[in-house]
């Protein structure tokens, strides 16, 4: 087993897997030089301003390790953050997301966002012709009373047995989207992508 076959099949960040900050700090630059290679195969474009970031174990240690790194709360700051992100961590047979509307002028995002009220509910993963609902992550609810959504949006997408065994067969169709009526962009994934996401699954 490979040390990349051992950190896909991780599932949860534990104290024990925090390296000591000034070890970090030597290592930095070329840690996140190797996830930004890694991550070409885990990001896609959905449309004109949405961006899915497919999530794993190493993502979410490195987003642990850089909010330790820069915010320097120490021991005490540990725990809060591996609360924040190992729920987004696969579990095994599903694929998680963080959703970014990246729209740079501030008046046209909040528009925007006005006008995609419950987006979270429309996400989808369409493998093979058999699609697996998104799940907005419980943290906080990510459509204001007034319908606006929020820029950032964590998904998970539950697999059945069936849709997991596909995503890992070369050549297999994926397609990522949304249903919703004002963004109903769709997007159908590289064969580069399909591998690195079968790597996280069991």
């Amino acid at each position: 087993m490979t040390a990349t076959d051992v950190l896909t099949s991780k599932r949860e960040i534990t104290r024990a897997d925090i390296l000591p900050m000034e070890e970090y700090g030597a290592k930095r630059k070329d840690l996140r030089k190797a996830l930004v290679a890694k991550k070409r195969h885990r990001r896609i474009e959905v449309g004109p301003v949405c961006t899915f970031y497919f999530e794993n174990y190493e993502s979410m240690w490195a987003q642990v390790h850089e909010m330790l790194f820069i915010e320097k709360g120490g021991e005490a700051q540990i725990a809060d953050e591996l609360s924040a992100y190992n729920p987004l961590i696969p579990q095994g047979r599903e694929l998680v997301a963080t959703v970014m509307f990246e729209i740079d002028e501030e008046a046209r995002r909040r528009d925007f966002l006005s006008k995609l009220g419950g987006i979270e509910e429309s996400a989808f993963i369409e493998i093979d012709g058999s699609t697996a609902t998104g799940v907005p992550e419980e943290d906080v609810d990510r459509t204001t009373a007034d319908g606006k959504a929020s820029s950032v949006q964590f998904i998970h997408f539950p697999l059945s047995e069936e849709q997991a065994a596909k995503v890992k067969i070369p050549g297999t169709r994926i397609v990522v989207g949304f249903s919703h009526p004002n963004y109903s962009h769709m997007v159908v994934l590289p064969e580069a992508m399909r591998e690195a996401l079968a790597g996280d699954l069991a």
